[in-house]
């Protein structure tokens, strides 16, 4: 069968796989706009809604879902979102925990309510879970809180934070996870303190292994959404990364941290996880010299965008391009521009 005419002046590249190219610009299926940290999404994601009519933006940011936390977080400014409607900011308090199952809720609403209004949903964001748990539905093992509390209390009593003695904890957790569910402490990374307390919580909270829950994150089924990823070379990544956070520490960011941790309640552990804001806050709150506290943000944000690099490129169904705004526009209109895609990595 041949591909739906492309849109006058863009050109589809005839190599470009049947199942990749865009579905007809009438379809109302999502378009998931995807990459590293500092890859230019949110920026291309308001450029098409501004360009295309009908197009209503998804984000899909972990952290973006806490009021307050705005500078750090690089959300739109509240112009911006007025002249485009921009959903799934804003949700909760940065006092409240929020969880991917409560994600997966909310955006199941947002997308039932934008296709009910005939319009088009452009997911746009790099937290690959969050992601993931619309694009494929996933199915999600429940919460124990009890369970939570006393795998984060024994890493808490082991030390400050990165020091050799929690780290050699978090090391002890994984040995243990490795014994329960193998399977499990294969994939997850000895030093990912979060998803390890989340893998042990379930296995020893469900009395089942968290590995046999759902078909895995491994499995890349057919999905009606068009996921096109934006990508850079890692070294002008790097820059862009030191660049931005120096852009955010001039617009207030130090401050919006101070403000955020005077509030009554403070920040969540989850919230408290944000990079930039738990650097920050080892300044506010241990007298880390800010120089060093930046540094080490930098250096954290650098190695996450190459985590998100690799959690994207495993997905045979994402489209690359090579940072292009018009291309991204291409996608909703049905077509790529000449030279800018290829499909997987």
């Amino acid at each position: 069968m041949r591909a739906p005419e492309p849109a006058s002046g863009t050109l589809i590249p005839p190599d470009l796989p049947e199942a990749a190219q865009a579905p007809p610009p009438a379809a109302l299926a999502p378009v998931a706009l995807v990459g590293a940290t500092a890859t230019g999404k949110s920026q291309a994601a308001l450029k098409v809604a501004s360009t295309v009519p009908g197009i209503e933006l998804v984000s899909v940011d972990s952290m973006a879902v806490y009021r307050g936390m705005d500078i750090g977080t690089a959300k739109p400014d509240r112009a911006a979102r007025a002249r485009v409607p921009y959903h799934l900011v804003d949700l909760v308090d940065p006092s409240e925990e929020f969880t991917v199952q409560q994600f997966q809720a909310e955006a199941r609403r947002v997308l039932a309510a934008i296709a009910a209004r005939g319009h088009r949903a452009l997911l746009v964001g790099g937290t690959g879970l969050y992601l993931r748990s619309v694009v494929d539905d996933l199915s999600f093992p429940g919460t124990y809180p009890e369970v939570a509390a006393a795998l984060a209390g024994s890493l808490e009593a082991s030390g400050a934070e990165g020091s050799p003695s929690w780290r050699s904890a978090l090391e002890d957790l994984h040995r243990r996870l490795a014994v329960l569910d193998p399977v499990a402490a294969g994939r997850v990374d000895p030093a990912n303190r979060r998803r390890l307390v989340r893998a042990l919580e379930v296995t020893i909270g469900s009395g089942r292994p968290f590995s046999s829950f759902g078909p895995g994150l491994n499995r890349y089924p057919p999905t009606e959404v068009t996921q096109v990823g934006l990508r850079h070379d890692p070294t002008d990544l790097d820059r862009r990364i030191a660049g931005r956070f120096d852009r955010l520490m001039e617009l207030g960011f130090l401050e919006e941290v101070r403000r955020l941790a005077a509030r009554p309640g403070g920040l969540s552990r989850t919230a408290r996880q944000a990079l930039g804001y738990r650097e920050l806050l080892s300044h506010i709150e241990e007298g880390v010299p800010l120089r060093t506290a930046v540094d080490i943000a930098v250096q954290r944000t650098r190695a996450l965008a190459r985590r998100q690099s690799s959690w994207f490129r495993r997905d045979p169904r994402i489209v690359w391009m090579d940072g292009d705004v018009a291309g991204s526009v291409a996608v909703l209109l049905g077509g790529f521009p000449q030279a800018a895609a290829t499909v997987g990595e």
